[in-house]
């Protein structure tokens, strides 16, 4: 068995041209680039047990070599993966389920029957690969450039491959996401949580691609440092594998939901005080800034207008097209592996950082209610949105974290702060005003509300 740690960045053929003769992989390439045809056939039962099991069996042949691979879904977290993967060299195409032995195979798939494995789609490209390498620091870095083009086909569908990969053969993890931040600098590359295998499989069952991530479960004690991280990891893992399922079938409802995570997200970066020195964030906040002022727009329209929801899937793969995404995702992903909110930080930074989650939580959402006078916009309604900010800093930690509180009903308080924070998005009309109204009323009144206060 061996471990793969890889990225994978989505891209045009154009990009994959440009790659080649980039002068970043030209300055590294040890090897030169070797064109391989590489022809793969992907095995599954009817039912598809191999897939709920996380795993993956394939047979490829590359050139006069047929080899016979099982994987294992792994950790990935934000378009970094790290998976086991069994190889084994055979003599002809034909599967040996001999070889899958209770060293690799899954306990859960204990009783299957290997004889009911069959081919369920095949992934055919050409591989351009190179050996890059460097010094970084002391230590040398030695990763697997792989530029993919061809197509995966389940059945009557298809879809292109077309995408970069990077597989660390020596060195620190760290390096693949700085290679990717370099290329992606002046090319547009999309980071892309979805194996080949996950893609054949999205063919036969669209809704077979998991958008939603499993969602952290930080505790009271929890060191709010570790909390952090978990939580913004989740957010960005979550986003990259909505923007590529959006992209993939532009249902408009995973739009709202990507967008979800960036507001997420950047309430959350701007949430931790002195924990997280504002210095050591801003260049990320205004990134995320950025593209939330062009996005958060769109999505009002368009849940007001068909025209406008029809036409959002070619806007989004015109964002795609351009470098911004690509750089955010690779900016944060090096920024929260680098824990790089740590950076500047004081002794009583530190101090904020090591505490723990419950105690600090309680102090935050209390010192935000302190701040969120619900008489005055009892009055002044139509002011309320200027308290956009305020409540999605608070809705991100009820929504990610109410279990480490100890408050009497936050279930309830997150709903009510949810209702309150999407009529304050709404457009300024009388009836709007009138709900918003009712609905400061409500907050008011709730127990958990009155405990932060």
């Amino acid at each position: 068995m061996q471990k793969e740690t890889e990225i994978k960045l989505r891209a045009s053929r154009e990009t994959l041209d440009a790659l080649r003769d980039h002068p970043v992989l030209k300055k590294r390439n040890k090897s030169g680039w070797e064109r391989h045809e590489l022809l793969n056939r992907y095995f599954d039962t009817a039912d598809r047990d191999l897939a709920r099991a996380r795993v993956a069996l394939r047979v490829r042949r590359d050139g006069e070599q047929f080899i016979q691979t099982l994987k294992s879904r792994g950790q990935s977290v934000a378009g970094l993966s790290e998976r086991n993967e069994w190889d084994w060299y055979l003599d002809d195409d034909r599967l040996d389920p001999s070889r899958l032995g209770d060293d690799c195979w899954p306990a859960s798939l204990a009783d299957l029957d290997k004889a009911t494995l069959q081919p369920i789609f095949t992934t055919d490209f050409v591989r351009q690969r190179a050996e890059i390498a460097w010094g970084r620091g002391k230590a040398k870095v030695v990763i697997e450039a792989a530029l993919d083009l061809g197509r995966v086909v389940a059945g009557e569908r298809d879809e292109p491959i077309c995408e970069l990969e990077l597989e660390l053969r020596q060195g620190d993890p760290a390096a693949l996401l700085e290679l990717a931040a370099e290329l992606a600098a002046d090319l547009p590359l999309m980071p892309c949580d979805i194996s080949k295998a996950e893609r054949g499989y999205r063919l036969h069952d669209p809704d077979s691609y998991a958008t939603a991530l499993p969602a952290p479960a930080p505790t009271a004690p929890q060191p709010l440092d570790d909390a952090f991280a978990a939580l913004a990891w989740h957010l960005l893992g979550t986003s990259q594998r909505l923007a590529e399922q959006y992209r993939f079938n532009g249902h408009w409802s995973l739009l709202e939901d990507w967008l979800r995570q960036l507001v997420d997200l950047r309430a959350l970066l701007g949430s931790l005080g002195q924990a997280a020195p504002r210095a050591a964030s801003r260049a990320l906040r205004e990134a995320l800034d950025a593209l939330l002022a062009d996005w958060r727009p769109r999505l009002r329209q368009g849940q007001a207008d068909e025209q406008a929801r029809r036409e959002a899937p070619q806007r989004f793969a015109e964002e795609l097209q351009g470098t911004r995404w690509g750089q955010l995702s690779l900016a944060l992903s090096r920024w929260l592996l680098a824990q790089g909110w740590r950076a500047g930080r004081n002794a009583r930074g530190d101090r904020q950082g090591a505490a723990p989650l419950g105690a600090w939580l309680a102090r935050q959402l209390a010192e935000e209610a302190a701040a969120l006078p619900l008489a005055r916009y009892q009055q002044y309604p139509r002011d309320l949105s200027e308290q956009l900010p305020r409540l999605e800093r608070m809705l991100v930690w009820l929504r990610l974290a109410r279990g480490a509180l100890e408050l009497p009903e936050t279930d309830r308080l997150y709903g009510e702060l949810a209702k309150l924070e999407a009529l304050a998005n709404r457009p300024d009309d009388e009836d709007v005003l009138v709900e918003r109204v009712e609905q400061l009323r409500v907050l008011n009144g709730l127990r958990g509300w009155k405990a932060l206060r």
